[in-house]
């Protein structure tokens, strides 16, 4: 077995195009380190609905170049047979560990197999390239990035001609075209014959980020922006300048693009500590509010003054933005449907049927919620916002901050703020709390188990509240395909559960609605909504065993 181990590391590292990662398997098989060589080559990493994400390093289930060409070359294979030889795919990359190597191979492969390639001039957010697609016409699109993931991990994500991620049955038949490639000597790979793109793509975008804004509309919101160590920046500053907003203040020391993401331990604003640089410096500077992206900048998290915490900043919850951008594109008197995942607020709902709007709810992730037809605006609690789907398919947290900002100027011409317009709202439809329960587990049998214990014992109640209804929705249901995920219905909750699509978490989904009679009402339905949120999350990890 051991020999066999060895053999197998071998035969990888006599295809592997890397230097860097030649030497760490060599080192390995050198030393005779068999647990670690058992863990690279447990399998092969899997690529799904979203695409590839996993550790870099040597070996099929790590993220590295050789990974890389044979998913590019699967790819390729898939569109060819979907009659789109010659057909243009565009790449785009943020500034993470090898993602620029890895958007070359991914160019070179498409050239060598008889497609046109064409690459980002730069590390760029990942919204830019989903709208590429669709302004440059390709038959696909990749991007090359881990989002939020830790420093140590990278990605791969890929968009058909549509500007939408994929979802099935793309997925597995690229999947399987990736399968059936050979060795890597057989696969194509030329120098050169790919085009670079200018900025004048880049150009192309921002001119198109003008169309969130009603025209004419106040731009006075002050604004403190952090890109989390990712490559926001540059893109989310240009936009402010041509909307006329105020510069943002940045926070210094994470507004350049670094790999190692060193102030934060996780890159990902929802993360405990990753924002307490930004209300640093928010308290320093005074503004009306602060907005933070993620390392591609495709989500957007929105911090606002709040005497009533330490600090004297809060982050509102996705679910709190979701509703506020909803709230404004309905008083600016929008049309067309408004979507959101399963796993997102039930108020979003509420809006959309009192505005006499179309409303959808979807499976978790915008590969699904960019697909509705009609779609307006579309929400995931995730920190995600698609403001813009005619331009970008997909999430993206440069628009969604342009809209927040002038929302946020909107209600401070009037005196007012974002906490008043989420009070306004719970006044109209009840005080629609949400939370999460998150464990983040070394071992994926953990989920298993858990996932396992409650379809076998299904809670009967949480908080004191009656489970009403229990849906195993890897069943599917009338509207919405199979899933793994559980949904319990309560009296005045809701609560979701399903395994991270793209972490190693299990994800818990919890939802109260307090119906609130007058603004006197509000800090005791808050407290009511708190005591509930704390009650089910602590009986649901009993039931869950977690």
């Amino acid at each position: 077995m051991q020999h066999d181990l060895i053999a197998q590391a071998r035969t990888w590292l006599a295809e592997d195009p890397d230097p860097e990662t030649r030497d760490e398997l060599g080192a390995l098989i050198e030393a005779g380190d068999t647990d670690e060589l058992a863990a690279r080559f447990a399998g092969t990493l899997q690529f799904g609905t979203a695409g590839l994400r996993g550790e870099l390093g040597a070996g099929p289930m790590r993220m590295n170049r050789s990974v890389v060409i044979r998913a590019a070359a699967g790819l390729a294979a898939y569109l060819k047979a979907q009659g789109q030889d010659g057909g243009l795919v565009v790449i785009g990359y943020d500034a993470r560990y090898k993602s620029e190597d890895f958007a070359r191979d991914t160019a070179a492969v498409m050239t060598g197999a008889g497609l046109r390639a064409a690459v980002l001039p730069r590390p760029l957010p990942t919204p830019v390239l989903a709208y590429a697609i669709r302004h440059l016409g390709a038959v696909a699109g990749v991007e090359v990035t881990a989002s939020h993931n830790p420093p140590r991990d990278n990605g791969y994500k890929v968009y058909l001609g549509d500007g939408s991620q994929i979802v099935p049955p793309a997925d597995g038949e690229i999947a399987a075209a990736i399968a059936a490639v050979g060795p890597l000597a057989d696969v194509v790979r030329p120098e050169d014959g790919w085009e670079i793109l200018g900025e004048e793509v880049l150009e192309a975008y921002l001119a198109r980020t003008d169309a969130v804004l009603a025209p004419g509309s106040p731009r006075t919101a002050r604004t403190v922006y952090t890109a989390m160590h990712g490559v926001g920046t540059s893109v989310l500053t240009a936009a402010f300048e041509r909307a006329g907003f105020p510069a943002p203040v940045l926070v210094t020391e994470q507004a350049e693009p670094d790999p190692a993401f060193p102030t934060v331990a996780f890159p990902n604003p929802e993360e405990p500590g990753a924002m307490d640089l930004a209300f640093a410096t928010a308290r320093r500077a005074a503004p009306d509010l602060i907005v933070a992206n993620d390392p591609d900048a495709d989500r957007c998290a929105v911090a606002v003054p709040d005497a009533s915490v330490e600090g004297g900043w809060r982050m509102l919850r996705g679910d709190e933005v979701g509703a506020l951008l909803a709230a404004h594109l309905v008083e600016r008197g929008v049309s067309g449907v408004f979507a959101e995942s399963i796993v997102s607020s039930s108020l979003l709902g509420r809006i959309a049927e009192k505005a006499g709007l179309g409303y959808e709810e979807t499976l978790t992730g915008f590969k699904w919620i960019a697909r509705v037809d009609g779609l307006r605006y579309g929400y995931e609690e995730a920190l995600g916002y698609c403001v813009d789907p005619e331009g970008v398919r997909d999430k993206d947290g440069i628009t969604a901050a342009l809209l927040v900002v002038e929302l946020a100027s909107v209600l401070k011409e009037q005196g007012r703020t974002l906490l008043d317009l989420l009070d306004d709202l719970a006044l109209a439809h009840g005080l629609h709390a949400t939370d999460q329960l998150s464990v983040r587990v070394e071992d994926l049998t953990v989920i298993a188990d858990a996932m396992a214990r409650l379809r076998e014992q299904p809670p009967t109640a949480l908080a004191g509240l009656a489970v009403t209804s229990a849906e195993d929705l890897s069943r599917g249901t009338a509207s919405l395909p199979p899933t793994d995920g559980l949904r319990y219905q309560l009296e005045g909750a809701r609560v979701i559960v399903r395994p991270s699509g793209t972490e190693p978490k299990l994800k818990c989904y919890l939802e109260v609605v307090v119906p609130v009679a007058d603004a006197a009402s509000l800090p005791a339905a808050r407290a009511r909504s708190a005591e509930l949120l704390a009650g089910i999350k602590r009986d649901l990890a009993a039931a869950a065993g977690i």
